[in-house]
């Protein structure tokens, strides 16, 4: 299942600023990263499993509310029980607060404002398999002994 990936894109909102000129703090980032490595969990063992931790982060980019982003998860490596994620976060849309309240730029070049690399784990007694896109993509459940 290595090359697995989700993705998942959203607006971020006047409620997800945490700094002055409505910017959003790089824990907000970390927080969308989590509900891909959930969902990549579920794909591959139909279990939620533990995000165990991050190996890196790098902050690239300020983003702010109102910017639409797209998130996205592939699988890099699979252990016995961890699954080692590759993860980035693209501004897609940039609010332009200064030209208007509503004003926002479609970016023809994403912009990277997030990347990391993390692993999750799923206990071996929670495993239930592959599912969803696993399946279509030919993987095969090998229950624990």
């Amino acid at each position: 299942m290595e090359g697995l990936n989700v993705e998942l894109r959203m607006r971020l909102s006047a409620a997800d600023a945490h700094y002055g000129g409505n910017l959003v703090d790089g824990a907000h980032g970390l927080e969308i990263f989590g509900d891909i490595v959930t969902e990549l969990a579920i794909h591959t063992d139909g279990d939620e499993g533990l995000f165990a931790g991050y190996e890196k982060v790098e902050f690239l980019a300020p983003l702010a509310a109102g910017d639409f982003v797209r998130a996205t998860g592939t699988i890099v490596r699979m252990g016995n029980t961890s699954r080692t994620v590759d993860l980035e976060l693209w501004k897609e849309i940039a609010a332009r607060p200064d030209i208007s309240n509503s004003a926002a730029d479609y970016l023809e070049q994403p912009v990277i404002a997030t990347r990391a690399r993390g692993t999750y784990v799923v206990r071996k007694d929670h495993s239930r398999g592959p599912q969803g896109r696993a399946v279509a993509a030919g993987a095969r459940f090998n229950p624990p002994a």
